[in-house]
């Protein structure tokens, strides 16, 4: 058994350290080769192997039924073109300095948790969704730090988490982490997250944690159904749950994509008095500022994935 374990552990190694190489490799790229990389990915993505290209279609049709053919085949055009673009704007994460970072991916109005902070909260639930490049945004300390205002107390150091579900491929797990934390973001795996805010909460360590929310939740957890992109969706509702828990203040991250490799995130608060709202009002507040950021240009949203595969039962 230890012999298997040991053997295990040494390929997740070399395939690790194989990705490893290849990523750091290509992020040393300038950011005009690796889109031109990027061009040359959304011909093999799109073309030749069409990636996901009926989860999309369906996605697409059912999302804008009052949009044509022709409207809807240039917006899934548009949409290949920027998931390439992120793809190769993650495997920058492996090399990108922090002030190149900074200068591309800004928090414009970082202020906006003083006055909750002068409240006497410590923690901060951000829900964010697969828009735009959420990668820039999840896992960098100095990205809120060197934009926050000067009038933030230069002592009270925010901390950001990210939640996320480890994956099944423990090689691509390690690559990924290794992306997220390299600009001292920290992450906590799904199962954790309860714990570990309320680890958080009691410390009163400054922090904001990230949720991305906007994905399908677990067969057993479809506890709230809305209408999402003109379709009846089942809605994450853990994150509101935490917050009510733990009396958290909620704020939404708006993310635009300005120009390609550009991207600014304005802060918008749901609540600061998660306990004084209606079950399932933070939810329904997400669901909106998600759709309206989404529809503002739905080319880049992550339209791969299997959003509604649930179906709601009728009883």
């Amino acid at each position: 058994m230890a012999n298997k374990k040991s053997g295990t552990r040494l390929y997740i190694n070399i395939i690790y350290a194989v990705l490893w190489s290849i990523v750091k490799i290509h992020a040393i790229l300038p950011m005009c080769v690796l889109y031109l990389l990027a061009d040359i990915l959304y011909f093999v993505v799109y073309k030749v192997v069409r990636y996901r290209l009926k989860v999309v279609r369906q996605n697409l049709v059912n999302s804008f039924p009052d949009k044509s053919t022709v409207e809807l085949r240039v917006l899934e055009k548009r949409f290949y073109h920027h998931f390439c673009d992120y793809i190769v704007e993650t495997i920058k994460l492996a090399h990108i300095s922090q002030s190149a970072l900074n200068r591309r991916a800004i928090l414009r109005n970082p202020e906006i948790v003083n006055p909750l902070i002068a409240q006497g909260h410590t923690c901060f639930i951000l829900l964010m969704g697969h828009y735009g490049n959420w990668e820039w945004f999840t896992g960098s300390t100095d990205w809120f730090d060197h934009v926050r205002g000067e009038n933030f107390p230069p002592e009270q150091k925010i901390k950001i988490y990210q939640i996320y579900r480890p994956l099944t491929n423990k090689a691509f797990d390690r690559l990924f982490i290794y992306l997220r934390t390299r600009f001292q973001g920290i992450g906590i795996k799904k199962q954790e997250t309860v714990r570990d805010l309320i680890r958080l909460k009691k410390s009163k360590e400054h922090s904001l944690t990230i949720f991305i929310a906007d994905q399908s939740p677990n067969p057993s957890n479809l506890h709230y159904w809305t209408s999402f992109l003109n379709q009846e969706s089942a809605m994450l509702t853990g994150p509101e749950k935490i917050a009510v828990k733990l009396d958290i203040p909620v704020i939404f991250v708006d993310v635009r994509k300005v120009k390609r490799g550009h991207y600014t995130v304005d802060f918008e608060l749901i609540t600061d008095n998660p306990r004084q709202t209606p079950e399932f009002w933070i939810t329904e507040q997400y669901t909106r500022l998600m759709e309206r950021s989404i529809l503002r240009d739905p080319a880049y949203w992550l339209w791969t994935h299997k959003r509604w595969k649930h179906k709601r039962t009728k009883n």
